[in-house]
């Protein structure tokens, strides 16, 4: 049984939906935290619905926080617990992403994911396991989760987009390379790597133009 996730919307400026990006938070955020990027955004993809949902599990002693999947390193859980996790909040997500196409009446090449750190990480994990390629990943600030297991489990290769911090130190910026190589060798033709100078564990300006410059290329905006 999957989790009904819960998602706060922006509607397009032009009032018609011709492409959705779905923005997939942190750990210890929620939806509404990415979706004041739809402010910067919306006025350059005036036809693009933003819709964030909040991670499946609530954590304890944060009100609004919220988690796709334990992180043992943080919260003291096993390495199992993290992995039944990840797995439950897959499943949930995919349901939330095969939902979102059927209200929305967009098709997957309409679709864009913009994960932020943990969100990049379930973004890259599920994407490239679904049946149908969504146009593309932004991938904040995150890692590829389980590297050894993506080429055999690689349902569809969607183009993607890395983008990292040089002086993060909540994920190392050298996750971005190692996701790069990783990809690369499971047959992606597609992957882009943008490196924001001087920036911690967020999103700066530089990377979010790169991110804005990609997701009108790839939703052919």
């Amino acid at each position: 049984m999957t989790r009904v996730l819960k998602s706060e919307r922006r509607e397009p400026v032009s009032g018609d939906v011709r492409s959705v990006v779905v923005f997939v938070h942190g750990y210890g955020a929620n939806g509404a935290d990415l979706l004041g990027l739809a402010d910067p955004l919306g006025e350059h993809l005036p036809d693009t619905l933003f819709i964030a949902p909040d991670a499946p599990e609530q954590i304890p002693g944060m009100p609004n926080g919220y988690q796709w999947f334990p992180i043992p390193w943080i919260d003291g859980s096993s390495e199992e617990e993290a992995e039944r996790g990840l797995l439950a909040a897959a499943d949930d997500f995919n349901a939330f992403l095969d939902a979102l196409m059927v209200d929305e009446d967009v098709m997957p090449e309409q679709v864009v994911l913009f994960g932020f750190s943990q969100g990049t990480m379930m973004s890259l994990h599920v994407a490239p396991r679904r049946e149908d390629e969504v146009a593309g990943i932004v991938a904040f600030s995150g890692r590829l989760l389980r590297p050894e297991l993506l080429a055999d489990e690689v349902v569809n290769r969607p183009p993607v987009l890395l983008v990292h911090g040089d002086i993060d130190d909540v994920v190392p910026p050298q996750s971005l390379q190692e996701a790069a190589e990783t990809l690369q060798e499971a047959g992606w033709k597609e992957v882009f790597a943008h490196v924001m100078k001087g920036t911690g564990h967020g999103i700066a300006p530089d990377g979010l133009s790169v991110a804005l410059a990609f997701m009108r290329d790839k939703l052919r905006l």
